[in-house]
């Protein structure tokens, strides 16, 4: 009987974990015909690894003057893009390429770059140094190089190297591009791009008398940029037919490294919550359970018997906390998140966020967190009611403006570090006014209609009268005191997120696909479990030693979570960066700290709602005068 448990919880999260390699299409399929043009579009100049380390967090657009980079003849135009493609540094321009399904091409000169200063090759060398890529685009495909992980087993790196080092480690610039494009063929005699590869090299390249084409040689020497130098680029491409089908293209991309580790941080994360399952039943089927029915069972006796244990803090459990307002305002964001995180991950699971329609999973973000204001707003008033709040116009515009307000103002102040550093990651003016617009026109409507519903509700009425005397709380053991308890409750929860952590902040700082959503929505189901047993546990231990602020412990028991991730992104910074800029570090810290206030936020409304909870349930159970 128990294997046969086993093995349907096997096949259960066999069929969750390869979610991870289905999607639909986020566009639809673009036939060509034989000779038609096939536009190459380019994207922002971003750093990527070198020798498994980054240097530096900024991109750059792809014609900024300081690269030199020929634009169309015409001037590039700019590709529009969604709002979740702009926010996350997308930068898409029209470029000088010319290509034409199944159209092989030999040294195609494409441009002469102007003469470039001797403070713009400096620029330039020290772009590959850090090791910057180009970030090209066909048919929605993005540009890749082979190469292999740290298994050694093969797959598709995004991104072609704009320069690279000599034998004496000098840096040389990449001048000439192969460009090998697959495409599948159609019954209608037409043609899908199913697979791009690209190499760069550099090649002290020369043109012809006329000056019209270049002379290609595989014994070029490579090209070494000097003050005044002109830059000859020249593309080959090759076109490959392929059996790939379009729906499965992208798989190339979305490698995972290491499968076996994103199960062991599975398997880790659920023996977690197991023990701590464990303990949560042992107290509620046996301690609670005996305490429950030794004071009942006094109740019922007609002699008068003291209270012992966490029966005799019934009068002030439920005493309102000190800053109530805050409270309140911190667990209802918290839920907010908690709503879009929850959505965003079945959304992605059901394959309707691919890779493919670039900018989608910021988009819908955004769009969610917009929405689910009303919950926080809802649940703030409901909170901020139950403990005798008063100043609910306050209360409404405290829980529409606090959270939102801290995340976009600390994204605006690194915005003006990205403006400052020129980076193509700074987010535009206007796109800010339209996100500030989405915020006044849907979020804040929504969070007001939101408190009003929960403040129009009945107050939540708790099971236990308050005294009006608060009860002296005994000296506390040094494990039971507010910041060791504190402390070691946060642990679990980090524990249980950490590895899959890892695998986050390489997609981030290495700009790698993330693709693992079969494994991230367990995982996320994992730390709301973690997070309220852990404070149901710290919780009980408080009370039975008549401790009982237990509100502001509850939130910030479980929201220790987020303080663990930050000190991560410490450990991360040393050990797998390698950054060398002020602005960069700046920035890298900056979006950590966001990154973890956000986790603590819902871990922290998770461990208060679940202590909340459980305290309700347990002084509901007894019999008080």
């Amino acid at each position: 009987m128990f294997n046969n448990h086993l093995t349907k919880l096997g096949l259960v999260l066999g069929a969750l974990s390869a979610c991870q390699a289905f999607y639909l299409p986020g566009v639809a399929p673009k036939d060509y015909a034989d000779g038609e043009s096939v536009p190459l579009y380019v994207n922002s100049i971003t750093p990527i690894a070198v020798k498994t380390s980054v240097k530096s967090v900024i991109s750059y657009d792809y014609y900024y003057e300081q690269f030199h980079f020929c634009p169309p003849e015409n001037g590039a135009e700019q590709v529009p893009e969604s709002l979740g493609s702009v926010l996350f540094g997308d930068r898409i321009f029209s470029s000088p390429f010319q290509l034409n399904m199944r159209k092989d091409a030999e040294c195609q000169l494409l441009c002469v770059s102007t003469p470039i200063p001797k403070k713009d090759v400096d620029f330039i060398n020290e772009r590959i140094d850090d090791g910057y890529a180009i970030n090209w685009m066909i048919d929605g495909l993005p540009a890749a190089m082979d190469t292999t992980d740290e298994r050694g087993e093969p797959f598709s790196r995004i991104g072609v190297d704009i320069g690279t080092h000599d034998e004496a480690e000098k840096p040389v610039i990449n001048n000439h591009y192969k460009i090998a494009i697959s495409y599948h063929p159609r019954p209608d005699n037409k043609f899908r791009v199913v697979g791009v590869k690209a190499w760069a090299s550099s090649k002290d390249t020369q043109l012809t008398p006329d000056n019209k084409s270049a002379k290609c040689n595989e014994r070029d020497l490579p090209f070494h940029l000097k003050d005044k130098s002109q830059v000859v680029y020249t593309y080959s491409v090759v076109w490959e037919q392929s059996d790939k089908p379009w729906a499965t293209r992208w798989d190339s991309y979305l490698h995972i490294l290491d499968p076996s580790i994103h199960w062991f941080s599975l398997v880790n994360s659920i023996v977690i919550v197991l023990f701590l399952t464990g303990m949560v039943a042992m107290i509620l089927l046996r301690a609670l359970h005996k305490d429950i029915s030794r004071y009942n069972a006094l109740e019922a006796q007609e002699d008068v018997q003291e209270d012992y244990g966490w029966k005799l803090v019934h009068g002030d459990v439920f005493r309102p906390p000190m800053h109530n307002m805050f409270l309140s305002v911190l667990v209802g964001s918290g839920t907010q998140l908690i709503a879009m995180m929850g959505l965003t991950l079945v959304f992605a699971i059901l394959g309707f966020l691919s890779p493919s329609n670039r900018g989608s999973l910021g988009t819908v973000m955004i769009i969610f967190f917009m929405i689910f204001s009303c919950i926080s707003g809802y649940t703030s008033a409901r909170i901020y009611k139950m403990n005798g709040g008063e100043a609910w116009k306050s209360n409404i515009l405290i829980s529409a403006v606090f959270v939102p307000g801290t995340i976009m103002g600390a994204l605006l102040g690194l915005n003006f570090f990205l403006i400052g550093s020129n980076s193509s990651g700074a987010v535009p003016f206007g796109t800010m006014v339209a996100v500030f617009g989405l915020w006044g026109v849907i979020a804040l409507p929504l969070n007001v209609v939101g408190s009003y519903v929960g403040l129009r509700k009945p107050k939540i009425e708790h099971p236990v009268r308050t005294n009006q005397i608060p009860r002296q709380i005994p000296d506390q053991p040094v494990y039971l005191r507010s910041l060791p308890s504190i402390m070691m409750g946060g642990i679990l929860p980090f524990c249980a997120i950490f590895i899959e952590l890892y695998f986050i902040m390489n997609s981030i700082w290495f700009h790698r696909i993330y693709y693992g959503i079969g494994f991230l929505f367990l995982v996320f189901g994992v730390l709301l479990l973690t997070c309220a047993q852990v404070t149901i546990l710290m919780c009980y231990f408080h009370l039975c030693n008549e401790d009982y602020h237990w509100s502001w412990r509850a939130f910030a028991t479980s929201g220790a979570c987020g303080f663990y991730v930050f000190l991560y992104s410490l450990l991360y910074y040393v050990t797998k960066l390698d950054i060398n800029s002020l602005t960069s570090t700046i920035l890298y810290f900056g979006y950590s700290s966001i990154i973890s206030l956000l986790v603590a936020l819902v871990a922290g409304a998770t461990g208060y709602l679940s202590c909340l909870l459980f305290l309700r349930k347990i002084f509901g159970s007894i019999k008080v005068d």
